[in-house]
Order: C-alpha cells, then sequence, then structure tokens
C-alpha cells in the first residue's frame, strides 16, 4: 500500500548527482560524465543538467565498457576537464542553497571523487555537503536483513522504480532520487525525520555499516588486516 506523504517533507523535491569515471579510486580518477537534476515529489524531473568531459587522460576499456563512453569519443565530443569540474561544483552548491537534499547513491564516492577533481583543477571544493540523502546506506539501515546485492539497479527493482540505462550519469542520479522517494514511502516512520536530523543519522549508519563489514571480512574472509571506512558523505 502507497502511504502519503505530507507537504514539506523532504522527499517533496530533491536535488539528484551522478558521476560516470575512469576508474574507482576516486583520488585519481577522473570525471567522465555527470548530471544534476532537481526532481518533485511525483519523481518527474523539474530541471537537469549533463556533462560530458574530456578527463584528460585515456579511459580505460573496462571503465567505457561500463558507462560506453570511449576515449575517443569523449576527446571528440567532451569539454575540457576543468570548465566540466567547476560548473557541477557550482550546480550542487546552487542545489544546496535552495535548502534542497541531494540524493547521491554511495555518496562518499562521488563526493569524494569531486573533491579530489576540484583540488586538482585549483577550484573550491564544496567544504561540508550537505544535507545529502544516501539510498545505499538508507536501504541497508532500514532493511538490514534483505538478501542479495545493493546495487542501484537491483534496489530500484526492489522499490519498483524503472532504470531504463544503468550506469548512464541522468539515468542512475534520477533513479536513485525516486529510489529514495520510494524509501520515504515505504518506511515512513524511520524516515519521517527533518532533513538536518537524517543526514546525521546516516553518518552513524553508515560507520555502524562500516564496521560491520570490516569485522566480517576479518572473521569470515580472513583478510585480518582489511579495513573499512565508514566516513560518510566524504571521504578526504
Amino acid at each position: 500500500m502507497s502511504v502519503s506523504i505530507n507537504k514539506g517533507h523532504w522527499s517533496e523535491s530533491l536535488g539528484v548527482f551522478d558521476l560516470e569515471t575512469t576508474g574507482i579510486d576516486v583520488a585519481t580518477s577522473r570525471i567522465v560524465s555527470a548530471n544534476v537534476s532537481v526532481l518533485d515529489g511525483g519523481g518527474n524531473i523539474v530541471s537537469r543538467t549533463d556533462w560530458l568531459a574530456d578527463p584528460g587522460i585515456p579511459i580505460p576499456e573496462q571503465a567505457s565498457n561500463i558507462h560506453g563512453i570511449t576515449t575517443e569519443r569523449a576527446r571528440a565530443e567532451g569539454r575540457p576537464s576543468a570548465d566540466v569540474v567547476a560548473e557541477i561544483v557550482a550546480a550542487l552548491r546552487d542545489v544546496f542553497a535552495k535548502d534542497l537534499a541531494v540524493v547521491i547513491y554511495n555518496a562518499p564516492y562521488d563526493l569524494s571523487l569531486l573533491r579530489h577533481e576540484a583540488l586538482r583543477h585549483g577550484i573550491e571544493p564544496i567544504g561540508n555537503p550537505r544535507p545529502v540523502i544516501d539510498p545505499l546506506v538508507i536501504d541497508k539501515a532500514v532493511d538490514r536483513y534483505r538478501k542479495g546485492k545493493r546495487t542501484l539497479d537491483v534496489v530500484a527493482a526492489h522499490y519498483g522504480v524503472e532504470l531504463l540505462d544503468a550506469h548512464d550519469a541522468s539515468s542512475d542520479a534520477i533513479a536513485a532520487g525516486r529510489v529514495a522517494q520510494a524509501l520515504a514511502r515505504t518506511f515512513p516512520q524511520a524516515l519521517s525525520l527533518d532533513i538536518a536530523e537524517l543526514h546525521e543519522m546516516q553518518v552513524g549508519w553508515c560507520s555502524a555499516q562500516a564496521q560491520s563489514f570490516q569485522m566480517y571480512m576479518r572473521t569470515k574472509k580472513g583478510r585480518l588486516d582489511f579495513v573499512a571506512s565508514g566516513d560518510w558523505p566524504v571521504r578526504v
């Protein structure tokens, strides 16, 4: 049964953000494509900005196989990386300035990578991005014992959210926003919080999830030196 959400709830208007990149290391990987959009309470797109960057380095084949953007295309069609990074930072600042939460699936990846890219290009990074909504962290917290993967495509399917083109920045960003809204409808008691309070709850949830994963890797997988960072939403 669908649960109605009161006006003024954080899910009534949301920013969304996603990156596609050259790799998984946030300190060295570069931005290839990005999306910042705003959704209304029904998940409809109110505003949308997409970027394609020339990252200045070759895009590894493994990354191209995931998001579909080759080095050749990025060089031919992409804009200078410094310009794109500056515009993404400005767009996110603008969304936060409107007192909207920004939904980012696995926020520490995208926000940490964006921070490194900003510093690389001499751009002032967003020092304390908030409020952020991370459906990955929230889903693990409110439905802790559900079996299966927690990738965006799997979680979107679980909550009945359409994801037509996984690993496209705009498709992923918008789907993540709609998943956040589905979570708000599905778990109204747990998530009907002031957005500042929910942000702080996610800090604690992510830390606890990291500690649990670290213990699992050490005790069940024998990786005694395994360390999982629980910092959220940015890992410096």
